[in-house]
């Protein structure tokens, strides 16, 4: 029996919206492995009252509604009980906050979150959550410098980028050593048949079946691309 390496626990008032996404390809095959596991949990299930309330007027005005913290705390706690006690904080697990004003997500962080058995997000909706919401995080993410509607759509990221770096989804893992961002420079240009497309021809290189010099070219042609397209990384 495989032990599931990571678990995790996402809150949302959609989640229905996971679905499509986590019941295909790689995320698909590492929940049947039992090497992830994803627990989705409707956050109107610790609704304040009984018509499912779970988000209020701002104190001080403003357009929208912002998303009541009780209901949040109760449901990052029915998975997580000592969640917001920092005497009793665990080094195994994070509870993340998606939000625009989180740290960047980024490859380096990637591989840390995938070092962790446990990861609880918080999908945001509408203006927001209450501020206090924050002091039972351990950090926000963010997925890029943009608005979103919620944060159903970065937690779908952050469970991909993450799973992948899990020992047992991939399987080729060596494929994860030249990726892009992963020695700090983006992938080399692939190809496959036909040689010719519209006379656009393969390097001969590839094609000589020297292998040292291919892995030079490699190397030569990711430090190109990197500074042509994102010298920021160089």
């Amino acid at each position: 029996m495989i032990v599931c390496n990571m678990n995790f626990h996402i809150i949302t008032l959609f989640p229905e919206m996971f679905e499509g996404v986590f019941e295909r390809s790689l995320i698909k095959r590492a929940r049947e492995k039992g090497i992830i596991n994803i627990n989705l949990i409707q956050l109107r299930d610790f609704a304040i009252d009984r018509h499912g309330t779970v988000d209020d007027k701002p104190y001080g005005g403003g357009v929208g509604m912002l998303l009541i913290a009780k209901p949040i705390f109760d449901a990052v706690r029915s998975v997580y009980p000592s969640a917001g006690n920092p005497s009793e904080k665990s080094t195994n697990k994070r509870v993340i906050l998606l939000s625009p004003r989180g740290e960047k997500l980024s490859q380096e962080k990637v591989k840390k979150l995938s070092k962790l058995s446990e990861i609880i997000l918080i999908c945001g909706r509408y203006e927001g959550v209450d501020d206090r919401v924050h002091s039972l995080c351990d950090e926000e993410i963010s997925i890029g410098d943009y608005v979103l509607s919620g944060g159903e759509i970065p937690a779908m990221v952050l469970v991909d980028s993450v799973s992948r770096l899990i020992k047992g989804v991939l399987i080729k893992e060596e494929a994860l050593k030249t990726e892009s961002f992963t020695n700090g420079v983006i992938e080399f240009p692939q190809y496959t048949r036909p040689e010719n497309f519209e006379g656009m021809k393969v390097p001969e290189i590839l094609l000589s079946g020297d292998h040292k010099k291919i892995e030079d070219w490699k190397k030569e042609q990711a430090r190109k691309l990197t500074k042509d397209k994102r010298p920021d990384l160089l």
